[in-house]
């Protein structure tokens, strides 16, 4: 057989084979989303609302403001859950359930939270302090409390635990592994590039420990988020901060005072206000809002809830838009959970020609990544505010970085206390491992018809023409981003560029310098936003591009109340997907790539 004849052959083996393969996964995937309809309906009850009942507020996973758009069976953790879920879901059950007479007590159910960071926590809060000016109660149970939970939990009116569970409390911290004596032991050289002595991502590289610069930074931004948390808690549970600081930093004394028993220390120290067992805790919201068919308490799933009131939703024509920006930025196009530089790019234009929106609230939770793509979505906005609609940014958690990059020209910018933004810097980082190899025998030569024609290579040194010319970009890049800062802002340079230097800030200092306009949650940016255009704060609209069938269909049995039941640990659906997703993520690995980004990595929200 020839060669063109050979490969023509394999060419066509391997376009069955590929062909082969989809269908298969094809076929697999209709195989498994009929299975868990088959499962979700053959469980269906008529849900509604018992005219006395509890909702029951239960968050699992990760509290996120948009959903990751990944293979919608990785949305299934180990027992069959979703592993995320929506903080604006949270928000407007709770709110719907403030004006239901039918719903009298809120349970913060906080088992399966994995976390809600305290930006989110405190957003959560205003809809709950809603529902108890409402005449509500709110109670708040959890098997043992870690931080993150707690912190939710305190805006409970009764706080229970388990009586093998307890409250663990332990402050903040930013410690990172640092890897300079190991790097040097391996002879690998990296060349860093950066601008602003803040901006300390890359110092694991370079040091065996913390520079004094970021012990500084790091310090001033964790204790004020400390500071906002112990105060919260103080303050909601009525007891001193020296009782509190005592029951964390003491914790060992603590401890032995009560022979080890953590349920008895937290109510001792009045972070809960009694321990009960969960038959105990069920008599209870028995007695206040009468039993079910279950024997269980009258009650309502939030999942549920939302699904029954959002069916007699009618969507309103002029709004405020909503665009939710949520994860790394990177170049390109990307599904929600990530920032793709032209899919948000495109999203934004879309608003701005769609008639009916009459402003954009952009919702920010990202620490950045790339430069590139932050300036084409950048672009997009300013086209958006030039065609005369109002651009108001709500920050989340964070707007660091490339976050505050595509934040900072906003008509006006919004954060909570605990946002973490700022991070105005550049930096890169590139390795060289010539000395590895030589130790290793392996030399690398060869001629290039330029001065730097193939020089940018690992296995060489670092040219000093290339080295040079890398750190002019990071500069020039780090220029761009202040201007953009300081326009956006309406500061000088010399005003932005003390507050940059890839420093990090709480969203209470990042107001007092000037990088944030007003402190609040996403309804209060939303609120603003109405009424600069003169609409209703309740004629909204989010905003996204379209899903593919595929995914609207898990998205839908995924939001379901009715999963909780068909896909329960102990049911063969469940078996059958944890024995045959591995290999489905296999498959889908073999055509997904994906890139590292550098962004604010000492961002990450308590």
């Amino acid at each position: 057989m020839s060669d063109n004849k050979k490969r023509g052959f394999f060419s066509k083996l391997g376009g069955f084979i590929d062909a082969a393969r989809r269908w298969t996964l094809n076929i697999i995937f209709l195989v498994i989303v009929g299975g868990i309809a088959m499962a979700i309906f053959s469980s269906v009850k008529e849900v509604s609302v018992p005219d006395r009942a509890v909702l029951v507020l239960a968050p699992e996973g990760v509290v996120v403001d948009q959903l990751s758009a990944v293979d919608a069976f990785t949305q299934l953790s180990a027992q069959g859950l979703p592993q995320e879920t929506l903080l604006a879901d949270l928000i407007e059950a709770v709110n719907l359930a403030s004006d239901d007479s039918r719903i009298e007590v809120l349970l913060l159910k906080l088992d399966d939270l994995d976390h809600i960071g305290m930006s989110k926590t405190l957003e959560l809060s205003e809809a709950i302090q809603g529902f108890r000016e409402n005449g509500k109660t709110i109670v708040a149970t959890a098997n043992h409390y870690n931080q993150d939970q707690y912190l939710l939990a305190s805006f409970a009116d009764q706080i229970f635990v388990h009586n093998m569970g307890g409250v663990g409390i332990e402050g903040f911290a930013v410690i990172r592994n640092y890897f300079r004596e190991a790097i040097d032991k391996l002879k690998i050289r990296f060349h860093v590039f950066k601008v602003g002595n803040f901006k300390s991502a890359v110092e694991p590289l370079l040091r065996n420990d913390m520079s004094d610069a970021a012990k500084e930074a790091n310090r001033a931004w964790l204790n004020q988020l400390w500071s906002l948390y112990r105060d919260t808690v103080v303050e909601r549970r009525g007891i001193s901060i020296g009782k509190f600081d005592e029951y964390v930093n003491r914790i060992d004394h603590v401890m032995t005072e009560v022979g080890g028993d953590a349920a008895q220390a937290a109510l001792d120290y009045g972070l809960v206000d009694g321990i009960v067992s969960r038959p105990v805790l069920r008599e209870m919201l028995i007695e206040r809002v009468g039993e079910n068919d279950e024997g269980s308490f009258q009650q309502s799933y939030f999942r549920d809830y939302l699904a029954l009131n959002r069916s007699l939703l009618i969507e309103v024509k002029e709004s405020v838009g909503i665009i939710v920006a949520s994860g790394n930025i990177v170049d390109g196009e990307r599904p929600e959970g990530s920032i793709g530089g032209d899919s948000l790019a495109r999203l934004i234009r879309k608003a701005r020609l769609d008639q009916d929106i009459k402003a954009v609230v952009l919702r920010i939770d990202s620490g950045g990544g790339s430069a590139f793509a932050s300036e084409v979505i950048r672009a997009e906005l300013q086209k958006l505010q030039e065609a005369g609609k109002p651009l108001v940014v709500s920050m989340g958690s964070m707007a660091a970085s490339g976050g505050y990059w595509i934040a900072a020209g906003a008509d006006e910018v919004w954060a909570t206390p605990a946002t973490l933004t700022g991070s105005i810097g550049i930096f890169g980082a590139f390795p060289t491992v010539d000395n590895m190899l030589q130790d290793l025998g392996v030399s690398t030569d060869g001629v290039g018809t330029t001065a730097v024609a193939g020089k940018l290579r690992p296995d060489l040194p670092l040219d000093p023409i290339l080295a040079s010319a890398i750190q002019s970009g990071v500069e020039y890049g780090y220029r761009r981003f202040i201007n953009i800062v300081a326009n956006g802002r309406n500061k000088l340079v010399e005003q932005v560029e003390p507050i940059a230097e890839g420093r990090v800030w709480s969203g209470v200092d990042a107001q007092q310098l000037g990088l944030v306009d007003k402190l609040g949650g996403l309804q209060q940016a939303v609120n603003s936003a109405a009424s600069l255009v003169g609409l209703d704060p309740a004629d909204t609209r989010l905003l996204s591009l379209p899903l593919s069938p595929e995914e609207e269909l898990m998205r839908m049995l995924l939001g379901s109340g009715f999963v909780k039941t068909a896909l329960s640990a102990s049911s063969p659906l469940v078996s059958v997907l944890n024995s045959v997703l591995p290999a489905w993520r296999d498959v889908l690995a073999l055509k997904d790539s994906r890139g590292v980004y550098a962004y604010c990595l000492m961002c990450v929200a308590p």
